[in-house]
């Protein structure tokens, strides 16, 4: 679905080379949007204009003004999404803190979003089944490898990363964290999901859950590896068990 200027008779204006990206959808009920983050003053002016008190209030605690005006393009690329998936205007979409802080839309229960960002580049899901989490990350960062491995991956994924070649390692090791920061994203759990139990398998470009306890057993999610614009490794997570 991409981002139209009037859909169902409801003015969206989008800021002028800010429209979300539409990026092939992984499976049915489910769409992504890739935006950037950098804006004019004009367009965060017309951002911000959407936002909720409480979300300006968010906007204002940032220590940077970077930070702050990345926050703003991406929290209104986002409700420029949800009111043309609503049919309302963007300022109208009631986006609320549920439980562990999961934001929701209030009164439509059968639409489930998740955004992550890296830099200046954001990507953003949204569900009509599930839960949906979703994870971004550039393939080049670096990172220190052993210490994300042992802190966050599963006995046999740090077993597997032992025989890689150091840069593929790095790689696969990205890809994984996007698998698991996705789920983690998905339940609201974040960094308390108890990530070495958690053991994804990899094949190729695909991936999917091997084991992992309650609420994160096999058959309960479904993962969906994908590459991003701009040499960008992203996960989506789809939680059907909760």
């Amino acid at each position: 679905m991409a981002l139209d200027a009037h859909t169902g008779g409801v003015a969206n204006e989008v800021p002028p080379g800010m429209a979300p990206q539409a990026l092939p959808c992984p499976a049915p009920g489910i769409g992504l949007w890739t935006c950037g983050l950098v804006a004019s003053p004009d367009a965060l002016a017309q951002f911000a204009a959407t936002l909720a008190p409480a979300e300006r209030a968010r906007a204002a605690r940032f220590g940077s003004a970077a930070l702050r005006d990345r926050y703003i393009a991406g929290r209104g690329t986002l409700r420029q999404l949800l009111g043309v998936r609503l049919a309302m205007r963007p300022e109208h979409v009631a986006i609320c803190r549920g439980l562990r802080g999961r934001p929701f839309v209030e009164g439509v229960p059968g639409l489930d979003f998740n955004v992550s960002h890296t830099g200046t580049f954001a990507l953003i899901g949204m569900a009509s089944t599930g839960r949906i989490g979703v994870d971004v990350e550039h393939e080049g960062r670096t990172l220190n490898v052993a210490g994300v491995a042992g802190k966050f991956m599963a006995p046999g994924e740090q077993a597997m990363l032992e025989a890689l070649d150091p840069d593929l390692r790095r790689r696969t090791l990205l890809r994984l964290w996007t698998c698991k920061e996705a789920m983690s994203k998905a339940t609201g759990d974040a960094l308390s999901a108890p990530f070495q139990r958690i053991a994804i398998a990899l094949d190729g470009t695909a991936a999917r859950v091997e084991t992992g306890p309650p609420p994160y057993g096999p058959h309960d999610w479904t993962l969906h590896a994908l590459r991003a614009p701009g040499d960008h490794l992203a996960t989506v997570a789809l939680w059907t068990g909760g």
